[in-house]
């Protein structure tokens, strides 16, 4: 009986991780798109268009009447000409004109309330889309966004959507009005002369035929435009981003080969839609001429012989029906380019939404019972790696108990910034635990355990606005004193006050109008803002000069008094008066204790001790 079962079990376990392996794989390769069904794509547009559904079921309701005014006025026009002008009845033909202009203008009204309540309902649901993709980046753990380039993501968020926006900008979701006047004019037609319509019905077969091929293919060719935007966007971004490179290597002339290759693979992309576009519009136009003429010729020799089934206002009214035959076909022609290029945007913004990551979730199995006095911050047994096979912590264990300022040292890569990444559950770990007064991350909500951090990394970022708003990060209304007592306690205050600026001084795109120095001051400043109980500052003072290092300094001793605290440093200078030095080697602690401890120990924090100071101390003759 157990073996019955569990091998279900196993089974359907071994499919499912195949099926997410399969997913995540596909998401991740740039061209690693499927074929997906249209009909399942706008399925997933319904939830973004529920909100505004009445003015999207008016303007579906409005496309059977539009198609009914457009098929009535053929008539009409046979009516003039039969009964007013070759039956010359000046009041009949007073009255289908009168009929017609009433038609014509009720038809402008219907069609601009059901084009204007269709676009309104595609923008709100396109800013809604962006919207949730936009919350979903926001989301998302540092493990998604380690394997995607952020031009790839942008392109989602942008070129993307609006691509899928075109659907109800551009009407193609009329289509299905199309589809009701074509219906429409096929059964006019019948009515109007079942000989004469057999010439316009022999030519939809090939057509339809011909049609489906071009849909297919420009599918393929707008899908491949998605893929080459995304691929030049990203590009695009990491020269960008890295321009003091390119140009202090001399690198401009290698990146602008590269870039030419991947515009020429875009425009070749392009060119590919274009041509399938041109082609599928000359085809029916090239239909279309032929069935008028074919039946302008047959209509005129019955109505030469003098057949009753066919006047010439008959005819008159056929040529007009076979116009509006073949232009809803034209329309579809054109609004099926249209569909394959949302349908592939559609594609990309829908998988990465079906994305495999997500944002940490709160684990109950992992709460625990709190004791009154736990230690602040606990590493249980903690391994971890960024990838496989790539361990970078392998069986960790510390305390860091209320109040203590505790040290993190090693050389480059031995896995210090990351336990303070581990302690903000950006990661989780693969075996053990992070605790944090006693509770394990995992089964803590993210917001309520980063409310107690306040979090100084190495390189601190900076976004467009001024000073203020950066040291206030999300406070719609900033605090201006409580941000002037922190610039000043990290002497930030004194930085600016040297420049001749403030608190409203305007910071660029990255901040880059800041120097290094300066702007890890303001992230300084910006943790205390908070006024966190547990400060994790990862090389806090790597990017200051020495003096800018000695006020910084005494800015942070200040800061952790009363506080829990976790500093990496590489200047062993810097972190002497730890209650705790931690020294880790290939992702494990080596050694443990004070500095002086750790000195008289000789072993490998003595020897980066000594290999700092005689760095740091001028060679004599």
């Amino acid at each position: 009986m157990a073996t019955k079962s569990t091998a279900p079990k196993a089974s359907d376990g071994t499919k499912s991780e195949k099926k997410g392996a399969d997913v995540e794989k596909a998401f991740h390769e740039e061209g690693g798109l499927g074929k997906v069904y249209d009909t399942a794509l706008l399925a997933k547009l319904w939830p973004f268009i529920r909100p505004y559904k009445w003015p999207f079921i008016v303007s579906l309701a409005l496309m059977p009447l539009a198609s009914e005014l457009l098929v009535a006025q053929p008539r009409m026009m046979r009516e003039a000409i039969d009964r007013g002008v070759i039956g010359r009845d000046p009041s009949a033909l007073t009255r289908a004109s009168l009929i017609l202009a009433a038609l014509l203008a009720v038809e402008f009204v219907v069609r601009f309330v059901q084009m204007y309540a269709m676009q309104w309902v595609g923008q709100k649901a396109m800013a809604d889309l962006r919207e949730h993709t936009f919350k979903f980046l926001l989301k998302q753990r540092l493990a998604f966004f380690d394997s995607q380039p952020v031009g790839r993501l942008v392109t989602r968020v942008t070129n993307d959507v609006d691509a899928l926006g075109e659907l109800f900008a551009s009407g193609a979701v009329s289509a299905l009005g199309d589809v009701i006047t074509l219906a429409r004019i096929v059964v006019a037609m019948l009515l109007l002369s079942p000989k004469l319509s057999l010439f316009a019905f022999v030519a939809v077969p090939p057509l339809a035929i011909l049609v489906d091929r071009f849909r297919r293919r420009a599918r393929d060719a707008f899908r491949e435009i998605r893929t080459k935007t995304a691929r030049m966007n990203t590009y695009l971004g990491e020269q960008v981003a890295g321009i003091a490179v390119v140009q202090a290597y001399g690198q401009q002339e290698r990146c602008q080969k590269e870039f030419d290759e991947i515009n020429e693979a875009y425009r070749v992309a392009n060119h590919q839609s274009i041509r399938y576009d041109a082609l599928l519009f000359a085809v029916v136009e090239m239909f279309a001429t032929v069935c008028t003429a074919t039946l302008l010729f047959v209509g005129a020799r019955a109505a030469g012989v003098g057949s009753d089934a066919t006047t010439i206002g008959t005819l008159v009214a056929f040529v007009q029906y076979i116009s509006r035959f073949f232009e809803p076909l034209r329309e579809l022609s054109g609004k099926y380019t249209i569909l394959q290029s949302s349908m592939a945007g559609a594609e990309r913004i829908f998988q990465l939404l079906g994305a495999p990551e997500h944002d940490a979730p709160v684990d109950a199995s992992k709460r625990k019972d709190v004791s009154e006095n736990p230690a602040r911050i606990r590493f249980d047994d903690v391994s971890f790696g960024y990838g496989k096979n790539k361990p970078v912590l392998r069986n960790v264990g510390f305390e860091v108990r209320r109040g203590e300022t505790v040290a993190l040292v090693g050389a480059t890569g031995a896995g210090k910034s990351t336990v303070c990444s581990l302690v903000q559950r950006l990661y989780d770990v693969d075996d053990g635990a992070v605790l944090v007064d006693g509770q394990d991350v995992r089964a803590t909500e993210s917001e309520a355990l980063r409310a107690k951090l306040g979090v100084v990394p190495q390189d601190a970022y900076l976004f467009s606005g001024d000073v203020l708003s950066n040291i206030a990060v999300g406070e719609k209304v900033p605090d201006h004193l409580r941000a002037q007592q922190c610039a000043k306690d990290v002497g930030l205050d004194a930085v600016l006050r040297r420049r001749g600026v403030g608190l409203d001084t305007k910071v660029e795109e990255r901040g880059t109008n800041f120097s290094a120095g300066e702007r890890q001051l303001i992230g300084l400043a910006r943790a205390l803002y908070r006024a966190p109980e547990i400060l994790l500052l990862d090389e806090a003072t790597s990017s200051v000069d020495s003096e800018t290092e000695s006020v910084l300094q005494q800015a942070i001793e200040r800061a952790l008094e009363g506080r829990t605290a976790i500093v990496v440093a590489h200047r062993l200078s810097t972190i002497r008066h730890a209650d705790r030095i931690l020294v880790f080697h290939k992702g494990q602690i080596a050694e443990s204790g004070t500095h002086e401890e750790l000195l008289a120990k000789d072993g490998i924090y003595a020897r980066l001790h000594r290999l700092q100071f005689a760095a740091a101390t001028p060679a004599t003759a």
